[in-house]
């Protein structure tokens, strides 16, 4: 469990460190364009580093910290201090020649994370799958694109890790809405199908999980959008995080009044959604199906 929690620091370490040269770079009327000329980069880059998205380098940040006339030498070493600790590897690093960039970034916040809302309307969501499940899905979504039986394990093996969040000593609080489609999708089979659904209701008993299945034939207009997770953390000075995936890529919404529409979202669903109680009654009805 020390690699995850050291995966989530990191990542939670960078965005803090972001936040606090936005800040003092706003303090002093300086330009995100102005600041990238100072250290030899673009705009786009300044951004990144505000966000908490890339690594830094100490040179940067020291270049960067002259220019917003932070010249007090305990001040300077104590935010030069965070950039070792936000370089920090994470336990997903050796797995990244089969994940993309965009959601390592991703993984690093899910860890990071104490709050996990999530809506789901093709799959089950990937803290909650078998490893049946899982590889069955990743193997569909990589036909045609030449992957190795090797990569697809350890994409799988990426997925199963990720869970190890569930039962660490302090996990994230994980609300998750499930489209009944899904459970409906016959990934693999019924004997797969029948597996699965037994761990989301082994999952929906323990105390920081609650699951909830919008059935079919609800309207479900609170997320026309589509599938998308609202990750919130601890730290006051961190504002929420909307992850929405794409097919080739990801966006991750943080305006607050973009991130409230989602959360308002998030509340519709689960109006509309049977209760837990509920939910687990057709969970059980699903599996006596197949």
């Amino acid at each position: 469990m020390g690699t995850t929690q050291a995966g989530g620091g990191a990542t939670v370490r960078r965005m803090l460190l972001g936040t606090q040269l936005r800040k003092l770079r706003e303090s002093r009327g300086v330009s995100r364009e102005e600041a990238g000329y100072s250290i030899r980069a673009s705009e786009s880059k300044i951004s990144r580093m505000e966000l908490g998205r890339v690594g830094f380098k100490e040179r940067d940040v020291a270049d960067l910290l002259t220019l917003y006339g932070v010249e007090a030498e305990q001040e300077r070493a104590t935010v030069l201090g965070l950039v070792r600790d936000a370089n920090a590897s994470s336990w997903w690093h050796e797995y990244g020649d089969v994940l993309p960039a965009w959601f390592q970034n991703y993984l690093g916040l899910e860890e990071a994370a104490t709050e996990i809302h999530s809506y789901e309307v093709q799959f089950v969501h990937g803290l909650l799958q078998t490893a049946d499940y899982a590889r069955a899905v990743i193997t569909a979504g990589c036909q045609g694109q030449g992957v190795s039986a090797e990569d697809i394990e350890r994409r799988v093996e990426v997925r199963l890790k990720r869970q190890d969040l569930l039962t660490a000593e302090h996990p994230p609080r994980m609300l998750a809405v499930l489209d009944e489609a899904a459970l409906r999708r016959p990934w693999g089979g019924p004997g797969l199908m029948r597996g699965q659904l037994d761990r989301l209701l082994e999952l929906a008993e323990l105390p920081h999980v609650h699951l909830q299945v919008l059935a079919l034939g609800t309207a479900g207009l609170a997320a026309e959008s589509g599938a998308f997770s609202v990750l919130g953390f601890a730290e006051a000075e961190l504002t929420d995080v909307v992850y929405l995936e794409q097919f080739t890529t990801a966006l991750y919404v943080d305006k607050p009044a973009e991130v409230a529409s989602y959360r308002q979202a998030m509340e519709g669903l689960q109006a509309e959604s049977l209760s837990p109680e509920q939910t687990r009654d057709l969970l059980h009805s699903v599996r006596q199906e197949l």
